[in-house]
């Protein structure tokens, strides 16, 4: 793979980080806050930083090296801000990125990313039919091809994939029960649910801000299932790999420190607080150009 702008060949040198450094956290937008809210649960004692490229949110019908490029730029924006780990929750950006990422920080920062959470609806299904709901760009990259390679097949599972270009951008806007994105995700599930369908994957972080939208439609005829806990143990694990997990209680005020790339965090902060649940604290600022 060629070089992803703007990632030079060679690391600046960065101060050690220890474990009180707080996780960095990145998506494309204010999805990846469902990741970031189990990963806070989970890990009580740790603080975060969170990159939302809302300057360039959806990156689903993006081309594939523009994807490459947007993350690198947000992981290293985390890495400068003195974050120990980073969190890649975005399954779009997960699809492209990981590899390379990995292979540029080294063990020095830990990356950590995102798989829809498919193997545990293969595992679990009775109806032998399972759907996935994520964007195009998720089902063009390899992570989702592999398990369903690795899974799914020898399993005998039929997995239905679903593609929408429109929910990420009603949850950008707060919009989960609106009646547009009600009527979309109708037109979408409904046939899933008609090929007898017992598990949905959401495999995006701005889904699991639409389940309350999905069981007002359908009830609990399928379970609903995302990536969020797994990823926040995969976390625990590589923390505690490393020796930066934080075990004492924190004084600090902010929990989850958000910043946004498209200038709009007073737009952006009545629609997080609708998303934060009130016993974890957060704050959101511009990221200065």
């Amino acid at each position: 793979m060629s070089a992803i702008y703007p990632i030079s060949s060679t690391l600046d040198p960065v101060l050690d980080v220890t474990a009180d450094a707080p996780i960095g956290i990145f998506d494309s937008g204010i999805g990846g806050l469902s990741v970031a809210l189990e990963i806070a649960r989970y890990l009580p004692n740790e603080r975060f930083v969170y990159y939302a490229d809302t300057a360039n949110v959806p990156y689903g019908p993006r081309e594939d090296q523009d994807i490459r490029e947007l993350t690198a730029h947000a992981i290293e924006w985390l890495y400068r801000r003195g974050c120990k780990a980073a969190v890649v929750a975005c399954n779009t950006a997960s699809a492209f990125s990981l590899d390379y990422l990995r292979a540029h920080y080294g063990e020095r920062f830990p990356i950590i990313g995102l798989v829809p959470a498919l193997k545990p609806a293969v595992l679990a299904t009775k109806s032998k039919t399972v759907a996935v709901l994520a964007t195009p760009a998720t089902f063009r990259g390899k992570l989702i091809k592999d398990v369903m390679t690795r899974f799914a097949e020898p399993a005998q599972v039929k997995v239905i994939p679903v593609t929408c270009l429109d929910l990420v951008p009603f949850v950008e806007a707060g919009e989960q029960m609106s009646p547009a994105c009600l009527a979309t995700l109708r037109l979408l599930l409904q046939p899933v649910v008609d090929q007898g369908a017992d598990y949905l994957v959401l495999g995006c972080t701005h889904y699991p801000f639409l389940k309350s939208s999905i069981q007002y439609i359908f009830g609990h005829k399928m379970t609903l299932i995302d990536s969020g806990l797994a990823v926040a143990r995969q976390t625990a694990r590589v923390l505690i790999k490393n020796e930066l997990l934080f075990g004492s209680e924190r004084e600090e005020n902010v929990r989850i420190e958000l910043f946004v790339s498209g200038q709009n965090a007073e737009q952006m902060q009545p629609i997080i607080q609708r998303l934060i649940p009130d016993d974890i604290s957060w704050s959101v600022n511009n990221i200065e150009a």
